[in-house]
């Protein structure tokens, strides 16, 4: 009895601390919603380091909001202590995607010397950007590169994204397309290309928006086309986290 003394305090201001987050968060809710009508469905609530001041993220975007939403704040929160981007930082979480959940089978690979280096790469075939990233994609050194066709430009990158998938060598057919510039073949017979269908389906579901989107081996992405060096050192990265 003596121990549920002791506890019942304790147990008393938890439930207290919890009844108020709820509030807070219905306050700061239902005072954004009624005042911004066109503002999208509210995702997530949370405290900031700063007192007073509330994460409010919306899909992968962040805000901030005072603790009644009387304001709504745009930009990037940064702790000056340690001059870290943490709005930055917030987003590159809720952005990485597990590496280990990847469909590997969907994807065209090219293995570049012993291959232990991993990454991952979304790309449309019509994507300039793209085509200047696989070039210096071919320079890396022991690295194994899943490419996931993500036709999302037009009905000529889903056609060339069957050709490509479809071709005897689809990974050789895939760089010289994007670095030589020579046309696919055009696929003759039958070909299951329902990975292209599910490359697109996984890439809606992580909001890949762009191409090209790359993945490395510990979760981080990264949208566009990094230069060389930006890539070699996110693949140190991942493989010191690993």
């Amino acid at each position: 009895m003596s121990k549920l003394r002791h506890l019942l305090p304790l147990l008393c201001a938890a439930l207290f601390a919890s009844h108020a987050a709820w509030a807070q968060d219905a306050l700061i809710r239902k005072n954004l919603s009624e005042r911004l009508p066109n503002l999208p469905k509210i995702d997530e609530i949370s405290k900031t380091p700063v007192p007073g001041l509330y994460e409010v993220r919306i899909g992968q975007e962040i805000f901030y909001a005072d603790e009644q939403g009387n304001h709504l704040i745009q930009g990037n929160l940064i702790d000056t202590k340690t001059r870290t981007d943490l709005t930055e930082a917030r987003m590159a979480k809720l952005s990485a995607i597990d590496f280990a959940s990847l469909p590997l089978k969907d994807a065209v690979v090219i293995k570049q010397g012993n291959g232990t280096r991993r990454v991952a790469v979304f790309g449309d075939p019509n994507c300039g950007y793209c085509k200047r990233f696989e070039r210096d994609l071919a320079k890396l050194q022991d690295v194994t590169i899943y490419t996931f066709l993500y036709p999302i430009l037009g009905p000529d990158s889903n056609a060339k994204s069957k050709d490509i998938w479809c071709a005897q060598d689809s990974a050789k057919t895939w760089r010289a397309w994007m670095v030589d510039g020579v046309t696919p073949p055009k696929s003759m017979g039958k070909c299951d290309t329902a990975a292209l269908e599910r490359n697109v389906e996984f890439g809606k579901k992580h909001r890949v928006q762009g191409t090209p989107a790359v993945v490395f081996e510990d979760g981080t992405r990264v949208p566009g086309a990094i230069p060389l060096e930006s890539l070699e050192k996110n693949l140190a990265t991942a493989a010191r986290k690993g």
